[in-house]
């Protein structure tokens, strides 16, 4: 039914149209009782899968990845989807558009997505309204259904990068007392400059500065570690040299875990004309042709910070194979973004059951 109307609706539809409207499908349902408890029956049965990563109750190991939900806007309904954890953002300090449209592409031979979208978001202090909103709603679900939120935050791209520290402190003073957790961004292709302050030398200050206000805005953190944990999402460009440093600077600066990886601007790992295609525009990779560096990247984490940090693996997870796959590599907790465009609704409900099946489930959380 899904790939029904896939390809009579969203197909001809620009892509950035088609998700602004399933997504307010989605949250329409959802606030329509009746409507929003079969919704969850029918695609969130049998997710229920508890598992305690980073001091927090997660309903179960997969999650939607950041860009999805920027402004924070339907947690709620999007965790009746089957969702353990909803990532939202990436948010920025203060409220910017984006590049310029069209700036979203299904590349549909190679289940992809290339997108250049820029972390158009509200601002970090319209998303402090908008997810407080969702809380009060996801408050009111049984505690077993409530989604760990994970409040992702970038850049603002008119911030010059020596100010980034200041950029990303004023963001985590508006957001951190929303948050399960925080995500440094530092590895999207699409904010000129962002992927340089992957280095040691630019990403301490920055860790330090957000790790340190929210210990100031944060009284009583959700988390049994006693402070809103704290991780870093990377690039699957990096090269393993500086994958290993990024591993070292967070074993050493606090920081609680690593998310691998973010979308890619290596061509190659796509075929065909979509290949030819993409070449000519700008924005990074998503989807399945980012699964084997994906991987690769979270072995090598893995390797080098051990159960010291928690992982969260992304990029090109299609299926409950992959999912296992990842947490056999290491990972505790895996998240998913682009399958949802060509797999539909009932895509994370059948990997959290796939889970379930697999010895895996019950694995040691590293990091919790």
């Amino acid at each position: 039914m899904y790939s029904l109307i896939f390809r009579l609706l969203f197909v001809p539809m620009d892509a950035e149209r088609a998700h602004h409207l399933s997504f307010s499908a989605l949250r329409l349902l959802d606030s329509i009782p009746l409507l929003g408890r079969l919704l969850r029956f029918v695609c969130a049965r049998g997710t229920v899968r508890p598992v305690e990563v980073m001091g927090l109750p997660f309903a179960n190991r997969v999650g939607l990845a950041a860009g999805f939900d920027k402004n924070g806007v339907g947690v709620r309904a999007l965790s009746s989807l089957g969702f353990g954890h909803i990532e939202v953002g990436t948010i920025t300090a203060h409220a910017q558009p984006g590049n310029d449209r069209p700036r979203l592409f299904r590349l549909r031979k190679n289940l992809a997505l290339l997108n250049r979208m820029g972390f158009n978001n509200e601002g970090a202090r319209q998303a402090s309204f908008n997810i407080a909103a969702e809380r009060e709603k996801i408050d009111a679900l049984p505690q077993r259904l409530r989604p760990i939120v994970g409040i992702n935050i970038g850049k603002t791209k008119v911030v010059e990068a020596a100010d980034a520290e200041a950029d990303y402190a004023a963001s985590t003073r508006a957001l951190a007392p929303l948050a399960d957790y925080l995500v440094i961004n530092v590895s999207s292709p699409n904010t000129p400059g962002l992927r340089d302050l992957q280095s040691a030398s630019s990403l301490e200050p920055i860790i330090t500065a957000v790790r340190d206000t929210a210990a100031e805005v944060v009284d009583s953190p959700r988390s049994t570690l006693g402070h809103v944990p704290l991780l870093v999402k990377i690039a699957p460009d990096l090269a393993d040299e500086d994958v290993v440093e990024v591993c070292d600077l967070a074993l050493r600066t606090g920081v609680d875990g690593l998310i691998t990886t973010n979308t890619t601007i290596d061509r190659s790992v796509l075929t065909g004309a979509e290949a030819e295609f993409a070449a000519g525009q700008a924005g990074g990779i998503s989807g399945r042709p980012l699964a084997e560096r994906s991987l690769e990247v979270l072995r090598l984490v893995k390797k080098n910070v051990g159960d010291e940090l928690t992982v969260i693996s992304v990029g090109g997870v299609a299926d409950a194979k992959d999912a296992r796959a990842r947490v056999a590599a290491g990972a505790d907790l895996v998240q998913v973004y682009s399958e949802m465009i060509y797999s539909g609704p009932l895509f994370p409900g059948r990997i959290v059951r796939g889970l379930e099946s697999s010895r895996l489930l019950t694995r040691g959380t590293g990091g919790a």
